[in-house]
């Protein structure tokens, strides 16, 4: 690597990210997967491209099975809090003072009640 090449670049040739690229008509809406690539959006709107996980050969252990159980039913709870009009206004509430949203915030409190 030469003097001349930016933090992002470096990344880019040691493999920490795969590309970055500009915000786009095309790419600006790009969320979701098509095949084995996967693209996300974050709060901030940038987009980042990567290959789906092969989790097929991983063997989960009792506490990994029960852990994302309680994270299935979490995150069933944060829907039904955002279908719920009454409980929903309340967390936007708390969400507007914290900065967060109310789906992570209702994952939290969740987790919180069941201890």
């Amino acid at each position: 690597m030469n003097a001349g090449t930016t933090q992002d670049e470096r990344r880019i040739i040691k493999g920490g990210i795969m590309a970055k690229a500009v915000t786009s008509v095309i790419i600006k809406d790009l969320y979701g997967s098509a095949g084995n690539t996967v693209f996300r959006r974050t709060r901030s709107g940038t987009v980042t491209v990567m290959k789906r996980p092969d989790m097929s050969k991983v063997k989960w252990t009792k506490d990994q099975q029960a852990a994302r159980e309680r994270f299935r039913q979490a995150v069933a709870y944060a829907r039904e809090v955002m279908r719920d009009p009454k409980k929903r206004s309340e967390f936007e509430k708390k969400a507007k003072k914290t900065g967060r949203t109310v789906y992570h915030l209702a994952i939290t409190e969740y987790f919180r009640k069941k201890g």
